[in-house]
């Protein structure tokens, strides 16, 4: 591990030892100070809100992005008890579990298991909770700095899942391990590459949605559940939910599964829709009108 990575480490581990209701309070001014400088953060956050929740009128939106603000600060500072403490301490964050037995019962099914976890909430503490479960693979996209890459398997520990480069070799480890029963996670709404997708409803609107998870459970049989891990109010810990995928997500017509797979993930934002990462240009795409060219941001929201 590089030197001034070592020494980020080293700072995570310190901040870690802060409860985690100070941490989220931190977090709460770093979001209340991203609504006072307006930036690109809160002017897509803005759009995706409009885009969204339609029927809100400018005070609600305006309410409802100071929230999703907050929210969002919150999810960085918290990375600092996840990743700056030992698993197992963290996963005492933990204080309850809905759904529990769909999992159980698709490990059980020996047929492999999908889980679909989108941009909500504290996605690092539910991959601890996985790993413990069951040791699982990933795919991620390397980060831009290399050397991060050794802070996450540093930071992650003996919980860490195996990390499958988002790539050819990649996609062919992830069938192998379903093939032989094992569970994968992927990021549902990560939007991928131009060609790679397929367009579908998600919040009412037209957005690229990848066509790697429905064609991933259509080929192996695997059982695909979503999951994620809400934030309780005042630092009180986490609620991990899993839940069921919408009928047709493995179906033939590409349009038909994109369109299950972005309502599964709507189903998870709905719980906790101020815990999304709205900032994500999720209706963007090369060849259509960005709606982010166009951002509304209401200036009694900050």
């Amino acid at each position: 591990m590089r030197f001034d990575i070592f020494l980020l480490y080293l700072l995570l581990r310190l901040v870690g030892l802060l409860p985690l209701r100070a941490l989220h309070g931190v977090g709460a001014l770093l979001g209340r100070l991203s609504l006072r400088l307006n930036g690109k953060t809160v002017q897509n956050t803005a759009v995706n809100i409009r885009i969204t929740r339609p029927r809100l009128d400018a005070p609600a939106r305006v309410a409802l992005l100071r929230e999703v603000m907050i929210e969002s600060g919150k999810s960085i500072t918290e990375i600092a008890k996840i990743w700056g403490s030992d698993a197992e301490r963290a996963l005492d964050l933990v204080r309850e579990v809905r759904g529990e037995a769909l999992f159980d019962a698709a490990l059980a099914s020996g047929r492999g298991v999908i889980i679909a976890a989108p941009h909500l909430g504290c996605w690092e503490l539910l991959n601890y909770w996985l790993c413990r479960k069951t040791p699982m693979a990933i795919l991620y996209r390397p980060p831009r700095i290399a050397a991060v890459e050794g802070l996450l398997r540093k930071a992650r520990g003996a919980l860490a899942p195996e990390q499958v480069r988002a790539e050819g070799a990649g996609v062919r480890t992830l069938f192998k391990r379903l093939g032989a029963g094992g569970t994968v996670g992927i990021l549902p709404d990560q939007k991928p590459r131009e060609g790679e997708g397929e367009f579908a409803p998600f919040f009412g609107r037209e957005a690229l949605t990848m066509v790697l998870l429905p064609r991933l459970a259509a080929r192996t049989g695997a059982t695909v559940l979503f999951a994620f891990a809400e934030r309780l109010p005042r630092g009180e810990g986490f609620r991990i939910h899993l839940l069921p995928a919408p009928e047709g997500l493995a179906d033939a017509d590409q349009r038909v599964a994109c369109t299950a797979l972005n309502r599964g993930v709507q189903n998870c934002v709905e719980l906790a829709y101020a815990q999304y990462q709205w900032h994500y240009k999720r209706y963007s795409a090369n060849d259509r009108p960005s709606p982010y060219d166009h951002p509304e941001v209401l200036d009694d929201a900050r």
